[in-house]
Parts: C-alpha cells; structure tokens; sequence
C-alpha cells in the first residue's frame, strides 16, 4: 500500500499532519512542537538526527533541517567550511551548513507547494530519507576534516555517492 492511499481528500491535510503520520509510521521518536511545526529523532548507522520540520503558509513552503552535533577544534573550521563546499557540490536537493554557536551540522530543504499544491507522503517521506543518506554519507568525512585533520580533499574521497549491499 502506497503511503498516499490512506487519504481519500488531499484538500484538507496540512504538511505536518502527514509527517506526524509518518512519523508515526516509522515509529520515530516526535514531538508536535506547534500546528506548524514537527520535531523527530531518526536513528542512522553514524548518529541519531534531529529532524524538524516547519510549514510557512507565508510562502507555502515545507522546510526541512536536520541536524547533528559536532565540536570542530576552532584551527579546523576553515577545513571544515572547504569540505561543506565539496559536500554541497554533491548534493543535487539540499546543502550543508554550519553553525557554530550551536555547534551544529545542518542540512537543509525546502519543498516549495505555491498555489495550493499538496506535499505526497512519499514526497516528504523521500525528503526525510534524503537528510539522513546525506548526513550518514558525510559525516565521516566531516570527521575526518575535524578530528583527523585529513584535507577536505582526501576526506570527500571516502564519501561514496551510494552504497549497495553488505560487506
């Protein structure tokens, strides 16, 4: 069963009812902070991701952030910075950004639905699965940047596009 089969009338379903519901669906661990607003913990092979999400009527647009912690020596932010620019060059919806009061690696989207359009739950539930293959795909890179002090060269190196099958 497609996950969109559930509803019968589109109209009326706000973004962040359907991602409570595959939330829900997945048995992710969420927090509906506000009617707008959604707030998840999704389990990956290097970390756990702080996902949330957020429905701007404003401008009709559903946006995504998900992040992970991370405490880069200060002589390696510059490295770090680099090897975001590498990162975001390989990544075709979405980027990487950092932001250093926090201590936080963030990779953001925006799904767009000007005119009234309906966010699928496949739509969303591919955006969600995307910020999690993107931070599971560079996160070690970004370790190795930081914590190895490798160049952002070499650790990009070790970022696979996708990975098939077990070892």
């Amino acid at each position: 069963m497609a996950l969109t089969e559930q509803y019968f009338d589109n109209g009326d379903i706000h973004p962040i009812d359907v991602v409570e519901n595959l939330a829900n669906f997945h048995e992710w661990e969420f927090d509906r902070i506000a009617d707008d607003q959604i707030a998840m913990q999704v389990e990956g092979l290097w970390r756990t991701y702080s996902i949330t999400l957020a429905w701007s009527a404003y401008d009709q647009t559903l946006r995504l952030i998900c992040s992970f912690e991370m405490e880069p020596p200060e002589h390696r932010v510059p490295h770090l910075y680099e090897a975001l620019s590498r990162a975001n060059d390989q990544c075709w919806a979405g980027n990487f950004t950092w932001w250093g009061e926090q201590q936080l690696m963030v990779y953001r989207y925006g799904l767009v639905l000007t005119g009234d359009q309906i966010a699928s739950p496949e739509q969303i539930d591919t955006i969600i699965g995307s910020a999690v293959v993107n931070s599971e795909r560079f996160y070690p890179a970004f370790q190795l940047v930081t914590w190895a002090e490798r160049t952002p060269k070499e650790a990009m190196d070790i970022a696979m596009s996708e990975a098939y099958g077990t070892a």
